[in-house]
């Protein structure tokens, strides 16, 4: 199978899933409001900042950043739920394709969905008064920082999709992605916690990339220097390489097992 016919029906596989955003724009308009509504509550209803030096909003953006890359995680696996409910994805697998364009273009259309969902989020916090002070080559590399997030997770979500194989059992996933998205310091330091939520809030990998692109963007951080805050870029580097490691050959290998 040559690299070309394989680029070539990946290329076919994204298309598909971006013709899916005309004519599924509210699915697609309400994933790209959610983070927005996100970032207003908790910055203006329930508002925090304790133990941070400077304005929430430049300690909270970024945050928000990262746990909008986290939460995509369940939109990668509702497709793939979905697709293989209807069966579509037998039906490609019976066809003469690439069975990796199926993957490729999953992965390809969720990264550029994200990409959309970045610069929207950026954009109102931005309205909201945030601003990166850093350099536009480090405001460039804090973005690829959540994009590498992003694709580690959407990795994860093709495995659990696969796994679950119903609509139905992505609520299941949610009630233990959601604990893990809030237990980070996206929305308040870990000095502000009891010291042993604290400890476990620095090692997320969401607080990782959370703390790296505010370093980046040279937005407020927490008061207090810990080992993971001073080796942020490392870990939100780390991180996403690690769970790309364990679940990219898995999700590949529960692809090829299906339908034996």
């Amino acid at each position: 199978m040559s690299t070309a016919w394989v680029v070539s029906d990946s290329w076919t596989m994204t298309r598909r899933e971006l013709a899916h955003w005309a004519r599924r724009p509210v699915q697609m308009i309400v994933g790209l409001v959610f983070p927005v509504m996100m970032l207003l509550m908790f910055g203006f209803l329930i508002g925090g900042g304790r133990g941070i030096d400077g304005e929430y909003v430049e300690f909270l953006v970024p945050g928000m950043l990262a746990l909008t890359m986290a939460f995509g995680l369940e939109a990668t696996m509702t497709a793939v739920t979905q697709d293989l409910g209807k069966g579509v994805i037998d039906r490609f697998r019976a066809m003469p394709m690439s069975s990796a364009a199926v993957l490729v273009g999953r992965s390809a259309a969720d990264m550029l969905q994200s990409a959309v969902g970045l610069v929207v989020l950026t954009g109102v916090g931005l309205l909201l008064g945030w601003r990166p002070h850093g350099s536009p080559a480090a405001t460039l590399t804090a973005f690829a920082l959540l994009l590498l997030l992003r694709f580690a997770m959407l990795w994860i979500g093709i495995f659990l999709g696969m796994v679950a194989g119903r609509p139905e059992l992505v609520q299941a996933v949610q009630i233990l992605v959601w604990p893990v998205g809030f237990l980070s310091n996206a929305f308040a330091t870990p000095e502000a916690m009891p010291r042993w939520l604290g400890t476990v809030v620095e090692w997320n990998p969401l607080s990782a990339t959370a703390t790296a692109v505010r370093d980046l963007f040279d937005n407020p951080a927490a008061a207090a220097p810990s080992w993971a805050a001073d080796h942020a870029a490392l870990l939100a580097v780390a991180w996403p390489i690690l769970l790309l490691a364990i679940f990219f050959p898995l999700a590949v290998g529960r692809f090829r097992g299906m339908g034996k």
